[in-house]
C-alpha cells in the first residue's frame, strides 16, 4: 500500500511527521472506501488543512475521519467536508474545526445519507454565525442529540437556543451542552418517536425475506404528513422514507412507528416489484390521475396479498376513512382506498360498490399478467367519470385532497410525463439519442407535412427561426397571444349574487400563469434606495424576533421554585408579615406561528402615475413588496407574494411570484421586478384562491394582506355592487377557514366600500400613495405583533 501512497509524495511531504505516520497507518483502510480520485482528494485535503497553520491535530482529525465518512455516506461528500472545514477557519478556532471533523463520522452514521450530511454541514455553517460559543458544546453532545433528534429537530433545537441566548454566552454554552433546563425542555419538545436509522437494518431484512432481493432505502429530511407534510416516495429506484415517525392511530388500534415503517416499505417495494411499465399522464386531469393512482395502489397490494396475506391487517389498519365522510373529494378517495383493501369495511354507496366490483372483476386478469397496469388506467378512468354522476361530490383540489393512509407514497414513481425509463435500473448510464433541433424558414415550415402522431422518438424537431404573426395583423405574434400556458389546470369557484341571494356554482375560473422574470438588480436597487428606512425598522424587526424560552415569575403554580421570590417570602414570614405565595416560575417558549400571503391587485390602473410623482402605482407597490419581503425574511415568518388581474369571469389570471415553499432569492426578486399591470380586478375569486393556499399552511395564524388601488370590477359586470358583495362573501369564507383578511387600499375614496367589504377594523387607506413603501412593513409589524 505504501507504493500507492508514494504517488502523492508532493502533497504528503507538506505534512508533519506525526501526520505522515498516521496517514500511512490509515492508508490501507482508505483504499477500501476511496476511488483513485477520492484518494487524491483525501491527501490534498490533508495538505490544505495543514496550510491553515492550526496544528497537526486538525490534520490528524481529517486523516482519521474522512475514510469513515466516505464509508457511511460515500466519497462525494468528503470534498464538501474539507471545503466546510476550510471555510470555518475564518469563523472559529482550530480546536472547534478539529471537533467538527472528529464528530463527522458520528453525523454520517446517524444520518445515513449523503444529501442529509450536506444539509448538516450547511446547518453547522449557519450555527457558527448565530451561536459561535454553542458549537463546541453541541458537538460534544452530538451522539446523544442525534440519538433523539432528526436533522430538522436538531436545527430547530439549535435555532431556538441561538435566539434565546444570543447575547448571554454563559447561558448559550449551558444550553448547547445540555446543562440547562430550557435545553432539556426544548430537546423533549423536538424529540421524535423512532428514527429510520435505528430500524433500517431490520426493514431491509424484512423486505429481503419477503421478496428475496435487496431494496435501496434513503431517509428524507422530513416527517410523515402528520408533522411536516412529507410522504414516502420512490425516485431513481430508491425508496425514500421519512427520517423519523411516531405511532399513529389506526381504525383497529394504535400502529407503532416500526410497524408504520414496515407498512410503508412493503408498499413501496410492491411498486418496485410489480409496476414495471409507466402510466402515461397525457390528456389526464388531476382528478383522473388521483383515481388511477389509487387503483394502482390497490392493484399492487392485491398482488402482494396473494403471496403474503398477513400484510392485510397491517395495511388495512392504517385506513381510517368512514362511510360518513363526504365533505371533500379527498374523503371519497379515502373511502374508496379503504374499501379496496379492507373486506370488513362496510360502505354501501354505489360509487364505492362500483369500485369494489370493478377490481374484483379484474383480479383474474391481474393475476395472469401481474405487470400489466393498463387495468389500473381502465378502472381509474371509469371511476373518475362516474364520480359526479353517482356522488354529486365536490370538485377535486389537487393540493388538499390527498390520501390520508400514512404508509402510501405519492405515486410519482410510475407516472410518465416527459421521459420514464425503467431500463435505467438494468443499464445505468444509458441515455436515448436526443432529437436534433433544426431552425428552418417559414416556407419550409409550411410546405413540410405535419405529422400529428410524432412521438418523443422523432429524429428531428423543426423550429421556426422567426416569430410567426397571424394573417390579421394584431400587433403581436402567435407566441405572445397564445403562448401563455397555465401552470396548473384551471380552478373554478362560485360567486355570490346579491340580487338572488344565492351562490352561482363554478362561476369564475382562476388560471395560474407563469410569472415573467425581470431584472433582479431592480429589487436590490430598491433596498439600497430605502436603506435609511430599513435602518429605522431594525429595532421593530428585532422586537418581532422569536424570543425562545422565557421565564414567567410570580406564579402560585409553576414548574420550579423561584429562589429570589422564595427567599423574599421567607424573610416576610420571619418578620411576622403575610408572605407572597407566588414563589413559582414556569419556562414558556415564545414563538411566532403565523403565515402571511400578500395578494397584489395588478390591474391596468396600477400603471397610472401618482399625482405629482414620476412613479406609477405599480412601481410603489413593487417597492413596498421588496421592503416587506426583506422585513419578513429577517423575522423568519413563512410568506408568499401572489398577484392577480382578470379579463372576465372565465379568465382570472393568478401569479405566484414567491410561494411559501420557495426561497426569497434572485428568482423571486426577478419575478417581482417583472410584474405588470393589466386588465381588471375580480377580487373575490382571487381571495378564494389565495385562501386555499393559506389553508394548506400548518401555522396557527394565517394572514391574507390584500393591496389594491381600487374597488372590485370586471369587464363583464355592470352592477358595481355585484363584485363588492361577492368579495365580502369571499372574505367571510376566509374567516371561517381561519384566515384573517386585511386590505391596504391606495384609493383615497375607498373608505365607504372597503369598510363594508373587509370590516371596520380590517383595512387601511393610504392617502399619500408615495408613502406606501414605508407604511407596508410597519403595518405588517402591527398586524403580526
Amino acid at each position: 500500500m505504501s507504493v500507492h501512497l508514494h504517488d502523492h509524495t508532493e502533497w504528503v511531504e507538506q505534512l508533519g511527521d506525526a501526520s505522515r505516520e498516521l496517514l500511512e497507518h490509515n492508508w490501507s483502510d482508505a483504499t477500501k472506501v476511496f476511488s483513485a480520485r477520492g484518494l487524491d482528494n483525501y491527501v490534498k485535503g490533508a495538505a490544505a488543512l495543514r496550510g491553515l497553520g492550526r496544528g497537526d491535530e486538525l490534520v490528524n482529525a481529517w486523516i482519521a475521519s474522512a475514510p469513515q465518512v466516505a464509508k457511511e455516506v460515500g466519497e462525494d461528500v468528503v470534498g464538501e467536508l474539507a471545503t466546510s472545514a476550510l471555510m470555518f477557519a475564518s469563523k472559529t478556532s482550530g480546536s472547534v474545526i478539529e471537533l467538527v471533523l472528529a464528530t463527522a463520522p458520528t453525523a454520517a452514521r446517524r444520518l445515513a445519507d449523503g444529501a442529509l450530511f450536506l444539509q448538516y454541514l450547511q446547518f453547522l455553517n449557519t450555527l457558527v454565525a448565530q451561536a459561535p460559543r454553542g458549537l463546541r458544546p453541541m458537538l460534544g453532545q452530538l451522539d446523544a442529540l442525534f440519538g433523539q433528534l432528526t436533522l430538522g429537530g436538531l436545527r430547530r433545537w439549535a435555532t431556538w437556543g441561538a435566539q434565546a441566548h444570543r447575547t448571554h454566552y454563559e447561558e448559550q454554552v449551558a444550553y448547547f451542552g445540555l446543562q440547562s433546563k430550557e435545553s432539556l425542555a426544548m430537546l423533549q419538545k423536538e424529540r421524535k418517536g423512532t428514527l429510520l436509522v435505528d430500524v433500517q437494518r431490520r426493514i431491509n431484512m424484512y423486505l429481503r425475506a419477503l421478496w428475496g432481493r435487496d431494496f435501496f432505502m434513503r431517509p428524507t429530511a422530513g416527517d410523515f404528513e402528520t408533522r411536516e407534510g412529507y410522504r414516502p416516495f420512490i425516485e431513481d429506484h430508491f425508496i425514500h422514507l421519512p427520517d423519523a415517525v411516531d405511532a399513529v392511530d389506526g381504525n383497529a388500534g394504535t400502529v407503532g412507528a416500526t410497524e408504520l415503517y414496515r407498512a410503508a416499505a412493503a408498499h413501496a417495494a410492491a411498486h418496485v416489484v410489480f409496476t414495471r411499465q409507466p402510466i402515461s399522464a397525457e390528456s389526464l386531469s388531476p382528478w383522473q390521475m388521483a383515481v388511477i393512482g389509487l387503483v394502482e395502489d390497490a392493484r399492487i397490494e392485491a398482488l402482494t396479498l396473494a403471496r403474503f396475506p398477513g400484510l392485510r391487517p397491517l395495511w388495512a389498519n392504517l385506513h381510517t376513512a368512514t362511510a360518513a365522510q363526504a365533505a371533500t373529494a379527498g374523503d371519497w378517495l379515502n373511502r374508496l382506498a379503504r374499501a379496496l383493501i379492507d373486506p370488513a369495511y362496510e360502505d354501501a354507496h354505489p360509487w364505492i360498490a362500483q369500485g369494489r366490483a370493478l377490481l374484483a372483476e379484474a383480479l383474474p386478469r391481474i393475476q395472469v399478467d401481474p405487470h400489466d397496469n393498463t387495468v389500473s388506467w381502465d378502472i381509474g378512468v371509469h371511476l373518475a367519470h362516474s364520480y359526479r354522476e353517482l356522488t354529486q361530490g365536490p370538485a377535486f383540489q389537487p393540493r388538499t385532497d390527498l390520501q390520508t393512509a400514512a404508509y402510501r407514497d405519492d405515486n410519482r414513481y410510475f407516472w410518465a410525463f416527459e421521459g420514464f425509463d425503467f431500463e435505467r435500473s438494468i443499464a445505468a448510464g444509458y441515455e436515448p439519442p436526443q432529437p436534433v433541433r433544426k431552425q428552418v424558414n417559414l416556407m419550409a415550415f409550411v410546405n413540410e407535412l405535419d405529422v400529428e402522431t410524432a412521438g418523443d422518438d422523432a429524429q428531428e424537431i423543426w423550429v421556426l427561426g422567426t416569430e410567426l404573426f397571424p394573417y390579421e395583423d394584431l400587433g403581436v405574434s402567435f407566441n405572445e397571444s397564445e403562448g401563455r400556458e397555465p401552470v396548473l389546470p384551471p380552478v373554478h369557484y362560485g360567486e355570490w349574487d346579491h340580487m338572488i341571494q344565492l351562490e352561482r356554482p363554478a362561476w369564475a375560473t382562476v388560471q395560474e400563469r407563469r410569472p415573467k422574470a425581470g431584472d433582479a438588480t431592480l429589487i436590490d436597487g430598491i433596498l439600497t434606495e430605502h436603506r435609511r428606512l430599513i435602518g429605522r425598522m431594525k429595532f421593530i424587526l428585532d422586537a418581532m424576533q422569536p424570543q425562545g424560552v422565557q421565564r414567567i415569575r410570580k406564579l402560585e403554580d409553576g414548574d420550579e421554585i423561584d429562589l429570589n421570590a422564595a427567599l423574599a417570602s421567607l424573610t416576610e414570614m420571619r418578620m411576622g408579615r403575610q408572605p407572597d405565595p407566588r414563589i413559582m416560575m414556569r419556562s414558556v417558549r415564545k414563538i411566532r406561528d403565523i403565515s402571511v400571503l400578500v395578494l397584489l391587485d395588478l390591474s391596468q390602473s396600477t400603471n397610472d402615475k401618482v399625482a405629482g410623482q414620476d412613479h406609477t402605482v405599480l412601481d410603489l407597490t413593487r417597492s413596498a413588496c421588496a421592503l416587506l419581503a426583506d422585513a419578513i425574511q429577517k423575522v423568519g415568518d413563512p410568506f408568499a407574494i401572489h398577484g392577480f388581474c382578470s379579463d372576465g369571469r372565465h379568465d382570472v389570471n393568478y401569479w405566484r411570484f414567491k410561494d411559501f415553499d420557495q426561497p426569497y432569492d434572485d428568482l423571486a426578486k426577478a419575478r417581482l421586478a417583472g410584474m405588470e399591470g393589466q386588465l381588471s380586478t375580480r377580487m373575490g375569486a382571487a381571495i378564494r384562491h389565495a385562501t386555499i393556499a393559506l389553508k394548506a399552511q400548518r401555522s396557527s395564524k394565517k394572514l391574507l394582506l390584500v393591496i389594491t388601488d381600487g374597488e372590485p370590477a370586471d369587464v363583464d359586470v355592470r352592477d358595481p355592487q355585484y363584485l363588492r358583495h361577492d368579495t365580502r362573501k369571499a372574505v367571510e369564507e376566509a374567516g371561517r377557514n381561519g384566515v384573517m383578511t386585511y386590505c391596504m387600499s391606495l384609493d383615497p375614496r375607498a373608505d365607504p366600500y372597503v369598510s363594508r367589504i373587509f370590516g371596520a377594523r380590517n383595512y387601511l387607506v393610504v392617502d399619500k400613495v408615495e408613502r406606501l413603501p414605508e407604511k407596508l412593513p410597519v403595518l405588517y409589524a402591527g398586524l403580526t405583533r
